[in-house]
């Protein structure tokens, strides 16, 4: 088991690590629209959205992998009104075949987020 820590994502709010590779699999833990340099939030969820996946994508590449070749995404939203919207921006970092998704409605986020995303990948 080895951890992933990267500069150009967020440090962790918590005792946890950005991702622990365990031979070809990369754990990510869930990302919050966190600007890495300043540490907060960006505006709106869509923006959230792509911002976390923009962090996701750099824990990612520091393991050696890519949002490319994840295997399931898992995404938590505060407001499922904003789903389509999701899936548009969600669009943006993947192709297909598209890695298997759950999008879960959750009462509320660290910092006050609107979104969560987290990726299981193979290196």
């Amino acid at each position: 088991m080895k951890e992933v820590r990267v500069a150009d994502a967020p440090s962790p709010i918590g005792p946890y690590s950005q991702a622990i590779v365990h031979g070809d699999m990369v754990f990510c833990s869930g990302q919050l629209g966190l600007d890495p340099t300043t540490g907060v939030l960006v505006d709106g969820a869509v923006e959230q959205a792509r911002q976390a996946l923009k962090n996701l994508e750099a824990v990612l590449n520091g393991a050696g992998s890519s949002l490319h070749r994840a295997l399931k995404v898992t995404m938590y939203l505060t407001d499922l009104s904003c789903f389509s919207e999701m899936n548009k921006v969600y669009a943006e970092f993947f192709v297909p075949p598209y890695p298997a998704r759950t999008a879960v409605q959750v009462s509320a986020l660290p910092k006050g987020a609107a979104v969560e995303i987290d990726v299981i990948a193979i290196r």
